[in-house]
């Protein structure tokens, strides 16, 4: 049977439509993938310092080249590329470390080269030297710039540099202040953003969680589920773990930055006063926060596998609360009834009920425990956010 000329076309028309969602599809993955890794919180900051790592290089060379006139001018861009840590602190102490273990690097490998000549012996003994040097622990972090040197030094040629000491210490000198100078004028790094995307991404979860059990013990839950609830609340302690550390990190960026005295003086102008957003505090109210939720976590979970039936008055009242204390951790904004209110009314209510089985008090009461004391780290909440942020009434809550 012939085909008509519409029906081919037609045809046609669905094949490359078929074939251009089969080529869209692996493109957006590439493009989403590519945002994931771009919005990344420490993306930019890598990209700045690699940047500056190379303004530093390329500048250190170019004043070695142009106004030192050195004809082997790779001590100063090497210097440079060292010095460009994360932090500009870590910048200014790294950098004295570097220059003191270059010069004894360079001085190193000139006493050798002077006395006993460059030979395989000498070549070893002076990485020997350099590598037992460098284990001191005033300058452990940056010791292996002793042999570096010396392996540069000795390496390109010792007879022509032997007049040459005081050229390269000052190399040395000139890279260490390209890469001071690009970390503390270039954008000084920060790391307060990322410090406060994990205090957000905590909160996030355990306002989820807390929700999450509110919803799945209104009725009736399952051990499993009361395992996966415990899961979670183990896995924000791992998630803590991680955010102190950046936030010893976001200390650290803070110190000598230009940047951080500048935005610091600001938000005192604006705020009327002199407040400090103290990240570890944050920190610690969250960990009490996690500690008492892993707690109740632990309390449902054994309880599934206590004889009798829960008290339906109870478990929906207790879900309730949970339900906007879970609200309250992820918006502070939000319209939830007085959380201390709605556990002492619950309390005083299980209380008077002389109906309630004496063996599920210790249970029940440990449950009201826990979530007494998350209220207490939620009530942080609202003071805590407007520290970070500056204003009230802004969303995105922080412990």
């Amino acid at each position: 049977m012939a085909t008509s000329p519409k029906t081919s076309t037609k045809q046609q028309r669905g094949q490359d439509s078929g074939e251009e969602a089969h080529h869209v599809g692996p493109v957006r993955a590439r493009v989403h993938k590519i945002q994931h890794v771009v919005q990344r919180p420490g993306f930019l900051t890598d990209v700045l310092q690699s940047l500056k790592s190379v303004i530093a290089a390329t500048g250190a060379w170019w004043f070695s080249v142009s106004v030192l006139e050195s004809e082997i001018p790779f001590l100063a861009p090497w210097t440079a590329l060292l010095t460009v840590h994360a932090t500009v602190h870590r910048s200014l102490a790294r950098g004295v470390q570097t220059t003191v273990a270059s010069t004894i690097g360079v001085g190193l490998s000139f006493a050798i080269g002077y006395f006993l000549g460059v030979s395989l012996w000498t070549f070893a003994l002076a990485l020997i030297v350099g590598l037992t040097v460098a284990r001191m622990p005033w300058i452990r972090d940056e010791g292996i710039s002793i042999a570096t040197t010396a392996i540069f030094v000795l390496g390109s040629g010792f007879d022509g540099q032997e007049p040459l000491l005081d050229d390269r210490i000052l190399e040395v000198a000139v890279g260490v202040a390209a890469g001071i100078v690009a970390n503390l004028l270039i954008v000084p790094p920060l790391a307060d953003k990322q410090a406060g995307r994990y205090v957000d991404s905590i909160n996030k979860r355990m306002g989820s969680l807390l929700t999450r059990i509110s919803e799945e013990s209104s009725d009736s839950w399952e051990t499993d589920r009361a395992d996966s609830w415990f899961e979670e609340a183990e896995s924000m302690s791992r998630e803590l773990d991680s955010a102190w550390r950046v936030v010893r990190f976001a200390r650290e960026s803070r110190r000598s930055n230009l940047r951080a005295h500048g935005r610091s003086t600001s938000r005192e102008q604006s705020r009327g006063s002199s407040h400090k957003v103290d990240y570890g505090e944050i920190l610690e109210r969250a960990d009490e926060g996690i500690s008492h939720l892993r707690h109740l976590t632990r309390t449902l979970r054994e309880a599934t596998y206590s004889e009798g039936d829960w008290d339906r008055r109870f478990r929906e009242r207790w879900a309730e609360v949970v339900a906007d204390v879970g609200l309250r951790i992820s918006d502070p904004d939000a319209e939830v009834a007085p959380l201390h209110e709605s556990l002492e009314s619950l309390s005083a209510e299980m209380s008077e009920d002389h109906k309630l089985p004496r063996t599920s008090w210790p249970v029940y009461g440990s449950l009201i425990a826990s979530v007494r004391h998350i209220v207490v780290v939620v009530d942080d909440v609202a003071s805590a956010r407007e520290a970070r942020e500056g204003a009230p009434g802004t969303h995105g809550a922080s412990l």
